[in-house]
């Protein structure tokens, strides 16, 4: 009895419940502040300091190890390409929802080269695990179409359900089909793309993830309803839940290099939230600009690129600070969406959602580079090759 009313008492001071199989879930709603929102920093929750990462070695069995504890993506650094991707020619693929259509660009030239007809509603282009085939998620046609990223061509068609964005656990042993109308998360063989597991989770919206530094949880963000999922990796179930603040809807995960925070664009709210990558707790909001949509680490992991959409804008987020260190305008505007970095760190590529554009941007200056007309809506384009060991799924996480 005295354990129950201790328990309680530490639950209602964090604000937090717990789910039936012990984990946390449901913590209060905690918004950005007016201050905040103005001044582009980071306002901590009250009695929080920031985390450290988890430094356990066991990882999911079967990831591989991180080169180093201090830095996930050591192993993305420039040149740093797989032998299974080294003769790849450097593409650009950029999927237009609203042509049915994926075009190929050369990376150096900044030209279309080729068009390719795929399923209804492509969203995004996905590295599979073992980097040897480009995945492209047809959402409305049910169906996933392979794309040979030797030759640039496509492909074989797998029907699946609702493939708004596809994943792949750190051991890739699962692909993770996230069926966002359906309200699922489909874990499936990574190869046949054959279902073993569909995970029903508790919000509206599920879109984008990423997967902690030992490769034992994923957390997932839910666009509609402002929640935030935290899911076993090995046991495929949720154990958490945090709602954000009302009116958020958050967008793109991406985690710190050194484990410790998971980075959630919010487009509403226009910035990035800060959230402790262990627990159900929010450590701060920074603004960025108005419809906050990617993220990308720079290939030396000291910045985090955000794609402001609604403003056309890029901030330049420090790592080390958790502030907005520059801002980058695109002239004449644009609507800059999903995307990635080059492999060599010095062109950041991003779909014009709404302008039928794809933008490079020179990482170094800001200056855009190019400015390709596409087809109607592009979204999650994918460049590729990129350096890495294996993908995590989306438009390219590496690791």
């Amino acid at each position: 009895m005295v354990m129950l009313v201790v328990v309680a008492l530490v639950l209602a001071l964090t604000g937090c419940t717990l789910r039936q199989d012990g984990e946390p879930a449901s913590p209060r709603p905690v918004g950005p502040s007016p201050s905040t929102l103005a001044t582009g920093g980071v306002t901590p929750t009250s009695g929080t300091t920031p985390p450290r990462a988890d430094r356990r070695p066991a990882g999911l069995p079967g990831m591989p190890p991180l080169l180093d504890p201090q830095d996930v993506y050591a192993a993305t650094r420039p040149g740093q390409l797989s032998p299974a991707v080294r003769g790849f020619p450097a593409r650009v693929y950029v999927p237009n929802s609203a042509s049915d259509t994926v075009d190929v660009i050369d990376q150096r030239t900044f030209t279309r080269i080729r068009r390719l007809r795929v399923g209804r509603q492509p969203q995004h282009v996905t590295p599979s695990w073992d980097l040897r085939t480009l995945w492209v998620g047809n959402n409305r046609g049910d169906s996933l179409t392979a794309i040979d990223p030797a030759s640039g061509r496509g492909g074989r068609t797998v029907r699946v359900d609702d493939p708004y964005n596809l994943y792949f656990t750190p051991d890739g042993r699962r692909a993770i089909v996230v069926a966002e109308a359906l309200g699922r998360l489909d874990f499936r063989d990574p190869h046949t793309m054959r279902l073993r597991h569909r995970l029903r989770v508790p919000c509206r919206g599920v879109d984008h993830l990423d997967f902690s530094a030992d490769g034992r949880r994923l957390l997932a963000s839910c666009e509609f309803s402002g929640h935030l999922l935290w899911v076993d990796v090995a046991r495929e179930r949720v154990v958490g839940v945090l709602r954000l603040a009302r009116g958020a809807m958050p967008q793109d995960v991406k985690l710190a290099p050194d484990g410790g925070v998971y980075y959630v664009a919010d487009l509403a709210l226009g910035g990035v939230w800060v959230i402790h990558a262990t627990r159900p707790r929010i450590l701060g909001f920074v603004h960025t600009g108005l419809g906050a949509h990617g993220l990308y680490p720079s290939r030396d992991a000291r910045y985090l690129y955000v794609s402001n959409r609604n403003e056309g804008s890029i901030s330049l987020l420090s790592f080390a600070t958790r502030k907005v260190v520059r801002t980058w305008q695109l002239p004449g505007g644009g609507s800059p969406d999903m995307g990635g970095v080059s492999a060599d760190g010095r062109a950041l590529w991003l779909a014009g959602r709404y302008h039928a554009q794809v933008y490079a941007i020179d990482t170094r200056t800001g200056r855009l580079l190019a400015r390709i007309p596409v087809g109607a809506g592009p979204h999650g384009l994918c460049v590729y090759p990129q350096p890495g060991r294996y993908s995590l799924g989306h438009t390219g996480v590496f690791r």
